[in-house]
């Protein structure tokens, strides 16, 4: 029997001690501690410093029936998902008796990193002018944002320009061992955003959720879940040379994706853990959500403390952080941990790839990129600037990589051997840099890559996420004349985390995923139908044909760069995290305690989602003849059930805006109007990739109520069927809302009306989504889907056994085709816990918590 230390004094710079203890292990009767892995060891102390011993008892058993009942030190989010959580507690604060009881309870930090686009590029004066843009168009959400600042007194945010969430979070934020009124226990965390798991990579335990589940528990609410199966990935080797993280994190999205590890932690232990920087680790944790799980987790080891010292924590914080975790038994520590399952992974087998061309699992050596390439029409216009499978964006973007320190500094040593040569993109490929904070921006400038970088291209176009979630910005009038008149098939190729179909540009067909230094490549090739591995890139200025091998840095000068990096950058940086622009500053927001809401706003208005039928109960009785609004396949995203993209002037939701006074290129994006729920009810299911049966073989956000009906929208056939009292349903395959943890995914399905969605499997944030909406998700038993009962879409369905959910239970389904029984179903119900079932029947989180504030007055 292992037992936690009684107490463990450790000195703070001021000469106080920090009071690191837990209760007694075997007398709570919690076991062998140290046969847990890491990241289950972090939550049973959690549970202990909330005074949960059975909990901590449960996780050391690991009895899969009981439920963790989670509470984060902290809560992370980004502005596109972070400001609707702050209306939707803005308006709770109306609807309570005592607004001043809607207070967050635990410290929120928001970063601004998803509203800047790439409007302007290639130019000295990119960084002012995409700025400049970025607060004229936001100036109303970032008035609401300076409201909110003041307003919550646990909320702090860090304005626009300063860097991506996560990338912050990892390099400023995080703390690994915090100290709270003298007392040490493990940073823990909840983000607003699925890559929230970046900051796995220091050993911290944190997971992205949806901004419903966030709001829950930053009013005190602990967040529900079954003790989760923890899967070990023991490392073996070291990456090949020349290899970079960006290949070893795209070959594990594509290893683990296929094993099976959603809703799962994955763990990563082992001898090959000793050759991964903290940026390599960070890198890999970044992609949990494509490869499915919960968490990539990485346990505390000298390598964390190496990056903490890097990037200037204090001496004495990483003295605490180093007693602390040794303490704990939070070091790796091979021998002694037992996991639910064990995988190999030899990173000596990695290879140079990419992944495309249009999910992150595609992962593909450079030889097979050319057959990849998806075709266009096939018309061949001998004016048109450029063909099918050229690159028309290319991008080093995404805290994914730009947190990377060897990835970026191999980006700009090979700029610099490219620039040397006289090596330029061709002029239809539209290249840029945004780093995800001013500690990468400013290496690059010290070191002189930054100038290097800009030369063949990649100027410095802004401190956000930009191109990886859809803010790539125009490309050329000529060139997207181009691509329309001829029906081309062009790519992207970029350094980010997701490439779903339309995301990044809605005319890129294609993108790819790749290291920085593959993105400059790649830019400079122009398009996607070479092999790389054995074609030139291009020709110097003597016309010398020049290959990959030719620009790419060894080890041994990125190792020297590297070497070169200085704490006092990532100080600077961190001084300045809480510093806005002066366009920031300027702004002036409302000192009172409700935000004035301003009806005829068109980018902020008072969410819905406390008032009237909205936050009714959808699923309080059994629901009689249902109809099917869509019938989707495999792997639909959250990108598909509510783009993050431009909303175009043709769509529904820009028709809408148009009809209301906005200039039709003033319309922004779904993710600036996520505080407008009927732009949004407009943009759910409106994805131009999206396929539904219904709309038989009409991309898009179609449907149609009858086999010989007209195509409508799916927002106007929900209108059509919610005024006349007809339930809805969703019908889809495998892994139905893949992707980020925006929960406008599940917003927009309330809002529309639809009651259930039947599926045959569910990634794990979109179903905790859906339930924390009101909205019940259902799955298929194993051996049914929809296309062994031979759906055609316009089956009734009746649902029946609602009055008596429960955890994992069963719902009767009951398929008719023209009011004849086809088929009878048990599905699973997909509530995982008591408390989800309770927010169900209540109608959805918002609702529960508004009940419980007026109960508590």
């Amino acid at each position: 029997m292992t037992s936690f230390p009684k107490q463990l004094l450790v000195p703070l710079a001021d000469g106080g001690p920090a009071f690191v203890s837990l209760p007694k292990a075997e007398q709570d009767g919690i076991g062998c501690f140290n046969d847990l892995p890491v990241s289950l060891m972090i939550l049973a102390e959690d549970a202990l410093h909330h005074g949960e011993l059975e909990l901590a008892a449960a996780i050391a058993a690991k009895d899969r029936s009981r439920t963790i009942h989670f509470r984060p030190s902290r809560i992370l989010m980004q502005d596109s998902s972070g400001i609707p959580v702050l209306a939707d507690l803005a308006a709770l604060r109306d609807a309570a008796p005592d607004p001043r009881s809607v207070e967050p309870r635990i410290p929120v930090d928001l970063v601004v990193d998803h509203s800047v686009e790439v409007d302007h590029s290639g130019i000295p004066e990119a960084l002012v002018r995409n700025l400049d843009r970025e607060f004229e168009r936001n100036r109303e959400r970032y008035r609401f944002l300076r409201w909110a600042r003041h307003a919550f007194q646990a909320l702090r945010v860090v304005p626009p320009g300063r860097g991506i969430c996560h990338q912050i979070n990892l390099e400023v934020l995080a703390r690994v061992v915090q100290v709270v009124d003298g007392i040490a226990y493990p940073d823990t965390m909840l983000g607003t955003d699925s890559h929230s798991t970046m900051v796995n990579a220091l050993g911290v335990l944190g997971w992205g959720v949806g901004g419903i589940e966030a709001l829950s528990a930053m009013l005190g609410r602990s967040v529900a879940l079954r003790i989760p199966r923890i899967v070990g990935v023991r490392l073996l080797n070291r990456l090949p040379p020349g290899c970079t993280a960006t290949d070893l994190a795209l070959a594990l999205t594509a290893f683990l994706r296929q094993l099976g590890v959603v809703g799962k932690i994955v763990e990563f232990y082992g001898p090959g853990l000793n050759s991964l920087r903290l940026s390599d680790r960070a890198t890999v944790a970044n992609m949990a959500p494509e490869y499915g799980a919960t968490m990539g987790f990485f346990p505390v080891d000298n390598e964390v403390l190496a990056y903490l010292r890097l990037t200037g924590r204090r001496a004495d914080h990483v003295a605490l952080v180093d007693a602390y975790t040794q303490a704990q038994g939070f070091r790796q520590n091979e021998t002694s941990r037992r996991f639910d399952e064990t995988v190999e992974f030899d990173l000596d087998t990695v290879d140079p790839c990419v992944a495309g061309p249009s999910r992150p699992t595609q992962t593909m050596p450079l030889s097979a990129v050319p057959s990849s390439v998806p075709r266009g029409s096939g018309k061949v216009d001998a004016a048109a600037p450029i063909r099918d499978g050229d690159i028309v964006i290319a991008a080093i973007t995404s805290c994914t990589n730009t947190s990377n320190t060897d990835a970026m500094l191999r980006a700009g040593l090979l700029a610099r051997a490219a620039r040397q040569l006289g090596l330029k993109p061709p002029p239809w490929v539209k290249t840029s840099l945004s780093p995800g904070s001013h500690a990468t921006g400013d290496y690059l400038r010290d070191l002189g890559l930054l100038e290097d970088l800009a030369a063949v291209g990649f100027g410095l176009v802004g401190y956000g996420c930009m191109t990886c979630m859809g803010n790539s910005g125009p490309l050329s009038p000529e060139i997207e004349a181009a691509i329309r008149r001829d029906g081309l098939s062009v790519a992207a190729i970029l350094s980010g985390n997701r490439n779903f179909e339309g995301r990044i540009h809605p005319l890129c067909q294609a993108s790819y995923l790749a290291s920085p230094p593959m993105v400059v490549a790649y830019a400079i090739a122009g398009d996607m139908r070479r092999d790389l591995s054995r074609e030139a890139l291009g020709k110097d200025r003597v016309g010398r044909p020049i290959m990959l091998a030719d620009l790419w840095p060894s080890d041994e000068a990125v190792a020297a760069a590297a070497a070169r990096l200085s704490p006092a950058i990532y100080t600077a940086s961190a001084n300045a995290a809480f510093d806005g622009p002066i366009a920031w500053t300027a702004l002036d927001a409302p000192a009172t305690p409700l935000y004035p809401w301003e009806p005829q706003s068109l980018s902020i208005r008072r969410p819905p989602f406390v008032d009237g039928p909205v936050a009714a109960p959808l699923v309080t009785q059994d629901i009689s003849d249902a109809r099917i609004l869509a019938l989707l396949g495999d792997d639909v995203t959250t990108d598909h059930i509510s783009p993050v993209s431009r909303i175009l002037p043709q769509y529904e939701a820009g028709q809408w805006l148009i009809e209301r006074g906005e200039a039709p290129d003033k319309l922004q994006s779904y993710s600036a109007r996520r505080v407008n729920h009927d732009v949004m009810a407009r943009g759910t299911f409106a994805n131009p990739r999206l396929r539904n049966r219904l709309a038989r073989g009409k991309e898009g956000g179609f449907t149609r109520l009858s086999p010989d009906g007209d195509l409508v929208t799916i927002h106007a056939a929900a209108e059509t069927l919610r005024t006349s009292d007809i339930p809805m349903v969703v019908i889809a395959g495998r892994n139905y809302g893949a992707g980020s943890a925006r929960d406008w995914a599940a917003k927009g399905t309330r809002i529309l009306g639809i009651s259930a969605v039947i599926a045959e499997s569910f990634e794990r944030i979109h179903r905790a989504n859906l339930v924390a909406l009101g909205v019940l998700p259902l799955q298929f038993p194993d051996g049914f889907s929809l296309d062994s009962l031979a759906l055609d879409g316009f089956e009734t369905i009746d649902l029946r056994g609602l009055r008596h959910l429960r955890p994992s239970g069963q719902v009767s389904a009951l398929f008719y085709r023209n009011k004849a029984l086809i088929c009878e179903l048990a599905l699973i119900c997909r509530t995982e816990t008591d408390e989800e079932v309770a927010d169900l029947r209540g109608g959805g989180v918002l609702p529960t918590v508004l009940r419980d504030l007026v109960c508590g007055s």
